[in-house]
């Protein structure tokens, strides 16, 4: 029978990796609620109306990314999500969240978009993403660079720099977009065809073009920045007097942009050199425009998205990875007989918080004590517990370091586990 494999681009997380992704998501949990930001779940499978209306038509994942469907029962257009943010638009809408006022919401999960896998950027991928829905004010745009920005000191990782961009309101882009067709018009020998294409249904998207032929021509484009208006200065401004004040560098790039007319004002990007093409591990902006397209009354909001793979390929590079926690004890069995008292004790050692593992039977009955002691070592466990025939006899275990050869070995009675099992880690 043919050998079956994962879809390309959709890769299993195995041990100990996951302990990396488990240790990660346990800091951004953390983060999420001392910035006071709520968990929201939703679907990974939404109409394709909600990617259409809320991306766009003519974009890249609309056009030839998304993974789409129709339901084979009531021939439904469906989607699973390629982002997650008109998701999130979407059930604040839905179950009207916003109702008694503002929300602050973050998310975890896999997102889907077929394109070519390379290094940090998979068909499925993960993201965390944080969407603060009913707040106008700058202070909420820099609230959540210095959110992201606190998750990056936590963790460890350095080669991080932020870029920052004001998009400006509609009208202030307009007379933008007007100055950029006019530009680009004057070097359509330069331009290729895609950036011809897009001319004069996306021109923004002309600045994202990677084509070493059109890098002169962009770098003497119109900014964006030229056109704004004093409301538009004002609220970037406060962005980054709130930056400043917190010490968090940033520099300003005019030709950061998005291809999406929904976001406006701030945009910003924490970027890396060490990940090849692949270098932003979090990127976000305000979208006041969103709530509008997918059908709500208008609202404001601004958000980020970052992609777990990368960070944890990031922290990778700069040794400094997650591990996740280590295992703190693991029970060495000689005498299968044994295992009723013995998974007694190593229950009531996981109800004090323990992490412990039991060496378990197989059809030949239990290992040698030798090869037992050669798993425990290999686990990372800091402890041995030794269940013997003489400590069983007596009621009582032995507790074994592992790591530490200065902690001496000591016996502790079975029945005073839930005592002597909370200081397990601190044993001399």
């Amino acid at each position: 029978m043919e050998k079956l494999a994962a879809v390309k681009g959709m890769n299993d997380i195995l041990p100990p990796d996951s302990a990396r992704w488990e240790a990660l998501e346990e800091r951004v949990r953390n983060l999420m609620r001392r910035f006071a930001y709520e968990n929201l779940r939703t679907p990974i499978v939404e109409p394709t109306a909600l990617f259409v209306r809320g991306l766009g038509e003519v974009t890249d994942i609309v056009e030839k990314e998304m993974y789409s469907f129709e339901d084979r029962l009531n021939g439904e257009a469906l989607t699973l999500r390629p982002e997650n943010t008109a998701g999130v638009v979407r059930a604040a809408i839905e179950h009207s969240l916003l109702y008694n006022g503002g929300k602050r919401l973050y998310y975890m999960g896999p997102m889907f978009r077929h394109e070519r896998p390379q290094r940090g950027r998979y068909r499925q991928f993960h993201q965390i993403g944080a969407e603060a829905l009913g707040f106008s004010g700058g202070e909420v745009d820099a609230e959540l660079i210095l959110m992201a920005h606190a998750l990056w000191q936590e963790i460890g990782l350095t080669d991080v720099a932020l870029q920052l961009n004001s998009l400006g309101q509609p009208e202030e882009r307009n007379a933008h977009r007007a100055a950029l067709i006019q530009h680009f018009e004057a070097h359509l020998d330069v331009l290729d065809e895609e950036a011809k294409r897009r001319l004069h249904l996306n021109p923004l998207r002309l600045l994202d073009s990677k084509n070493p032929a059109m890098q002169a021509v962009i770098e003497a484009a119109p900014r964006l920045l030229d056109f704004l208006g004093e409301a538009s200065k004002r609220h970037l401004k406060t962005v980054t007097d709130v930056l400043e004040a917190n010490g968090v560098a940033y520099s300003i790039n005019p030709r950061l942009v998005r291809g999406m007319d929904y976001y406006n004002l701030t945009v910003f990007e924490f970027v890396t050199t060490k990940l090849g093409s692949q270098g932003t591990i979090c990127a976000g902006g305000r979208y006041d425009y969103l709530f509008e397209q997918v059908g709500g009354k208008p609202t404001p909001a601004v958000g980020w998205a970052m992609g777990i793979e990368r960070v944890l390929e990031l922290l990778k590079e700069q040794g400094a990875a997650e591990d996740g926690p280590a295992l703190d004890a693991y029970a060495v069995v000689p005498d299968a007989a044994f295992l009723p008292q013995v998974m007694g004790c190593l229950q009531t050692l996981r109800s004090q918080g323990l992490s412990v593992q039991m060496h378990a039977t197989t059809a030949e009955g239990m290992a040698s004590m030798k090869s037992q002691f050669k798993r425990a070592d290999s686990s990372g466990a800091r402890y041995a517990l030794i269940f013997g025939a003489d400590e069983m006899a007596q009621g009582q275990v032995t507790v074994k370091a592992l790591r530490d050869s200065t902690v001496a070995q000591q016996t502790r009675a079975l029945s005073e586990a839930a005592q002597w099992g909370k200081s397990l880690q601190s044993i001399a």
